[in-house]
């Protein structure tokens, strides 16, 4: 396993958000975790680069304890971990070769002279190829969200975190955006891990589905396992059946 989440506890005030997270992300595999909004999926997701640190639990990555890292070894892990923001999270300032180009500009051993060579594959990876000129402001939402993943993919990182990737996109652009994750995992051999609520899209680009319901991992397997399911509160977030997740409870 390259990252092993184990017993995670983590509070806000008096909201007990994840209470027992356990999850385990297999080498070159696409895992997704699904869960109703406000169930801690982004929370999760963040634990596994440090952007928050578990009350209780640890989270392994690459053999190291992310929570006991320190600031220069944190920056040195997430130099292999590329994150794909909910609304692609671009410089409105910036030009497209200027975002994707950004990691790249942080690592002192990538030559600046390469950058743009580096900038406009990973642009041509998402099927923007001379988009790089252009400001973030002239592009459509489908089109943020993909320079966001050429920016995650830049630094050919080992692990790709995206966080709802397919929010507020059309069924058309969605399926795009699914396509280019199977890519990243085929053609890059990433390992993947997506927050979504999006079953279709899940099912999709899974090797595993993980379901976070009240704090822990309520099922974890593959698609087919996971649609076989007769859990109420799993068969009725995936059928979108509220009243089997009533009974279930």
């Amino acid at each position: 396993m390259s990252i092993e989440i184990l017993d995670v506890h983590k509070s806000f005030g008096d909201k007990h958000v994840l209470k027992g997270f356990t999850l385990s992300i297999r080498d070159g595999e696409t895992t997704v975790v699904i869960g109703g909004s406000g169930s801690g999926k982004s929370v999760a997701l963040k634990h596994i680069v440090g952007l928050l640190r578990p009350d209780g639990g640890e989270v392994w990555v690459d053999e190291h304890n992310v929570s006991r890292l320190d600031q220069e070894s944190l920056y040195q892990l997430r130099r292999n971990v590329g994150f794909v923001f909910q609304f692609a999270a671009l410089f409105d300032s910036m030009t497209i070769a200027e975002n994707v180009g950004m990691g790249l500009r942080r690592m002192p051993d990538f030559p600046d002279a390469d950058i743009p060579d580096r900038v406009a594959d990973c642009l041509r990876m998402v099927d923007l190829d001379g988009y790089g000129d252009r400001l973030p402001s002239q592009l459509s939402g489908g089109q943020r969200k993909r320079v966001g993943l050429a920016r995650a993919i830049a630094t050919r990182p080992k692990y790709i975190l995206y966080d709802e990737p397919t929010t507020g996109l059309d069924p058309v652009t969605t399926a795009v955006i699914d396509e280019l994750i199977l890519r990243m995992s085929d053609e890059l051999g990433v390992t993947g891990v997506v927050i979504s609520h999006d079953m279709k899209s899940a099912f999709r680009i899974a090797d595993r589905v993980a379901m976070l319901y009240d704090g822990v991992i309520r099922i974890d397997g593959t698609p087919d396992e996971v649609r076989a399911c007769e859990d109420p509160i799993v068969k009725g977030f995936i059928e979108g059946r509220p009243e089997l997740m009533a009974a279930g409870r």
